[in-house]
């Protein structure tokens, strides 16, 4: 068993990396476990060559990069990650008195004061292709991530589906390949509009096409990919087309595993949280994209996700000592917070925080603590 800690962080991608941050922030101690080999959650796993266009701060940033600065950021206070490691159960019991969390993984135990779960959509898998026996194409031309761009060079490519990266794939592949053929099942598409907007110029300049009502029917070649049959849903037309490699992009499988098993008020798969990041459970947290909340919009940041220091902020305030009066200046969206003594006296010692307004006009605060907003 190793040793406690003030947040255990289960999630090392961009939510638990950022958490680690913001815990060391507070000079909280804490430490990292994940179920992948290395940190960065799908970025790392998924698509780490593709460019990221919705990152504050980036007008374009290829994942691994963003990973790699966060993970500079997150881990500089030292904290322990524990990778390779399945989250298998959590203990309960009593430290002097107060809750103490131990999450059980596979390989040890955990113990810590209070969790912070940051596991982006859960353990996930890619959606497979509903095609019979279609895993005997792994390897062979058939995709279901892009780990290396490079591998495309040349080749005739196959793109299935609708969202976000079926069409960053698009784009992102069109310099590289020979050819690139997108199809959807419909006519809405599931992605940024401005990039659905670059691709159907991409396709009306003839660099690629993007066939609407389009699905894959069958598969076919020798030791790798040669063809595809692909049919139209409405017209019942059928077509072969020659192709190299085939990108499915029909989203994830996701799990909360054990995780689901602890209590926790979960809604389709994600952890319902208040304001405070707080779930129905005292002393476990949740934040990022594992969440579920009024007006919630899963992306991987349109702006900074202050639901990442909220949640630390409200694991350790517990640690905050004395009466203290919170000053609170709005900027835009955001709140700076400058606490010290409430009589007044300069202690030489403040405290900033950032704090989120919500769209209807409150901020996060706790209930033991005053804030006094000024304009």
């Amino acid at each position: 068993m190793q040793e406690t800690k003030d947040i255990t962080i289960i999630g090392a991608g961009p939510t638990g990396l950022f958490a680690a941050f913001y815990a060391g922030m507070r000079g909280a101690s804490h430490c990292l476990i994940d179920n992948l080999d290395q940190v960065g959650g799908q970025l790392t796993a998924l698509y780490p060559e593709k460019y990221i266009f919705d990152v504050a701060g980036f007008p374009k940033i290829l994942a691994k990069d963003l990973v790699k600065g966060m993970a500079e950021q997150g881990l500089q206070w030292k904290g322990p990650v524990y990778l390779a490691q399945k989250v298998i159960g959590l203990k309960r019991t009593e430290e002097n008195g107060k809750l103490l969390f131990t999450i059980v993984t596979d390989q040890d135990e955990y113990p810590g004061r209070s969790v912070l779960i940051a596991g982006g959509i859960g353990a996930f898998t890619p959606r497979k292709l509903p095609l019979k026996d279609v895993d005997q194409w792994n390897d062979k031309g058939l995709h279901d991530r892009v780990l290396n761009p490079r591998e495309f060079a040349g080749k005739r490519v196959l793109i299935v589906g609708g969202g976000d990266s079926a069409f960053d794939w698009a784009v992102n592949l069109h310099p590289i390949a020979k050819s690139i053929v997108m199809i959807h099942r419909r006519d809405g598409f599931r992605a940024h509009q401005a990039t659905v907007n670059q691709v159907q110029a991409l396709a009306t300049d003839g660099k690629m096409q993007l066939r609407t009502f389009w699905e894959l029917k069958e598969i076919a070649g020798g030791n790798r990919i040669e063809r595809v049959t692909i049919f139209n849903n409405k017209t019942k037309e059928e077509e072969t087309l020659a192709i190299d490699c085939v990108i499915p992009q029909l989203g994830f499988v996701s799990s909360l595993g054990a995780i689901a098993e602890w209590g926790l008020e979960i809604e389709k798969g994600d952890i319902k949280v208040a304001q405070t990041m707080e779930t129905n459970i005292p002393g476990i947290y949740a934040a990022g994209d594992i969440t579920t909340y009024p007006g919630k919009l899963k992306l991987i940041a349109t702006v900074p996700d202050w639901t990442r220091p909220i949640a630390v902020h409200q694991v350790f305030s517990g640690r905050v000592d004395g009466d203290l009066a919170w000053n609170v200046n709005a900027t835009g969206h955001s709140y700076v917070i400058d606490s010290g003594p409430a009589d007044g006296t300069d202690l030489g010692v403040h405290v900033v925080y950032v704090v989120v307004a919500f769209a209807d006009g409150s901020i996060v605060t706790s209930n033991n603590v005053t804030m006094t907003v000024t304009n």
